[in-house]
């Protein structure tokens, strides 16, 4: 198998858009998540990485070779359209081996590829039918087939799972995980959905404004996030962003008039962000958990908990509790002083 680096990637476009001065490596065999806002970036590396568009400066190796150079490289890659861009004229036998037919592969070893590449993806469906005639995950199986016939070493995949329901994109994550550690392949995966990113990554690469916020292992990522940016885009219900100033004794944060015990960094900015993870806030008191005082506005039930929005003053903030509490009522928040995050509002960079 064959590892990606991308080095000092760009391209432009005349709207504005497009990727600048990206590098990064992906080892072989893993399952590399690309995760950002609609417009960062993130299908035009894939593109590139593709072969489907061109960069106006830097290199995309395969294998330790040029990719532009050298073509056969080109084709260890393998691509699946966000709507699966399968031929509604043709079955579903004809859909996969259409890559194998371009290259002029001999009919039996058409025929061996396609039943395997079938098999590999989970399709079990007769492959004489039609495409409209299939339901959104087996259309998702058709799609990855095809990719497979070709045996890329690196698949890339564009929002694949995206015009599916709820459901069946939890059920395919899972399959599509497992595929990726049986067969070793190198997976590229574009996401919006956080959920979707932290579920399959192995190394997660966050984008904005076509450049590499942060990357990292999802744990990492979610732990330490390096900005402000990272911390608001990656957690569901987002974190809270307090804007704080030292205490009267400079040694601790306030908000709102209230002493958080928050140890103020040693250079600290007349004003500073508290990042706090809504999980992280609890009604049970606790070693090193400061109390809030909270004015609750609604309450949403997510399934597994409660999602509280309140006002601690003027400031909105939003915890993840365990059971109901009512609406219009006062309530007395803790916050574990240990995971607050800090942040320059100046630049939106993590104060360590």
């Amino acid at each position: 198998m064959t590892d990606l680096v991308v080095r000092n990637l760009t391209r432009s476009f005349p709207s504005g858009g497009g990727v600048f001065d990206i590098s990064l490596s992906v080892r072989s065999g893993d399952f590399v998540v690309l995760l950002g806002p609609s417009g960062c970036g993130k299908t035009t590396l894939l593109r590139l990485i593709a072969g489907l568009e061109f960069p106006d400066s830097g290199e995309i190796q395969i294998g330790g070779a040029n990719a532009s150079a050298d073509k056969t490289r080109r084709e260890s890659i393998a691509m699946v359209f966000q709507n699966f861009a399968l031929y509604p004229h043709m079955n579903l036998f004809q859909n996969i081996a259409f890559p194998l037919k371009l290259r002029h592969v001999a009919r039996e070893e058409i025929e061996r590829r396609v039943k395997e590449s079938a098999a590999k993806a989970g399709l079990a469906v007769d492959l004489k039918r039609y495409p409209h005639e299939l339901s959104g995950g087996e259309r998702q199986r058709v799609a990855l087939a095809r990719a497979l016939v070709r045996e890329p070493e690196i698949i890339l995949m564009d929002e694949a799972l995206a015009s599916l329901d709820a459901q069946l994109r939890s059920s395919l994550r899972l399959e599509l995980k497992e595929f990726q550690r049986r067969t070793g392949r190198t997976f590229l995966y574009v996401t919006h959905d956080q959920v979707e990113a932290l579920a399959l990554a192995d190394m997660l690469v966050v984008m904005r404004e076509g450049r590499v916020e942060q990357l990292g292992r999802p744990q990492e990522i979610f732990d330490c996030p390096q900005s402000e940016f990272v911390a608001a885009f990656v957690g569901s219900p987002p974190m809270n962003f307090l804007l704080a100033e030292s205490a009267p004794n400079r040694e601790s944060l306030m908000v709102e008039g209230i002493d958080l015990k928050v140890k103020a960094p040693e250079v600290c900015p007349a004003k500073i962000k508290l990042g706090i993870r809504p999980n992280n806030l609890t009604l049970e008191r606790g070693e090193g958990r400061v109390p809030i005082d909270v004015a609750v506005e609604s309450v949403e039930f997510s399934g597994a908990t409660y999602v509280v929005h309140a006002k601690l003053g003027n400031t909105p903030i939003v915890a993840e509790l365990s059971r109901r509490v009512k609406a219009d009522e006062h309530l007395i928040l803790y916050l574990d002083t240990a995971r607050v995050y800090l942040f320059d509002p100046s630049t939106g960079l993590r104060v360590a």
